[in-house]
């Protein structure tokens, strides 16, 4: 188990921008994909993005392509989800996931093998 710890979740209204940041042990050779995961009330979690250790993108969402970027910061060892444009179905727990031992294409799979607890982000009307 990896221990990883979200921040960055508020309240903001429609069209409004938030950045999630998620704070990870540094990537070794078997810690090598993270993710941001977002759950609806009342739903179940859904994957956002997927970030590969050498910085590449393995999976982004159709539904947020547009408005929101996966990104990671290998000095602090922190994986950010910038979000712009927000509406109110983006409301919801968002989660940061890390997986060990994936090769690239496997990053782009929802399962991981740690999480965080989770970030609340709520956007109103």
């Amino acid at each position: 188990q990896v221990q990883l710890e979200e921040s960055g979740g508020g309240s903001v209204q429609v069209g409004g921008s938030l950045t999630l940041s998620c704070a990870a042990p540094a990537y070794t050779a078997k810690l090598n994909c993270m993710g941001w995961f977002h759950q609806a009330p009342g739903k179940g979690r859904e994957i956002i993005g997927s970030i590969y250790r050498d910085g590449s993108i393995a999976y982004i969402a159709d539904s947020v392509k547009a408005r929101f970027t996966i990104s990671q910061d290998n000095g602090d060892n922190t994986v950010r989800l910038q979000m712009n444009d927000l509406t109110p179905q983006d409301t919801g727990m968002y989660y940061c996931g890390a997986a060990v031992g994936r090769v690239r294409w496997a990053c782009a799979l929802p399962d991981r093998d740690s999480w965080g607890e989770g970030t609340q982000v709520t956007i109103s009307s």
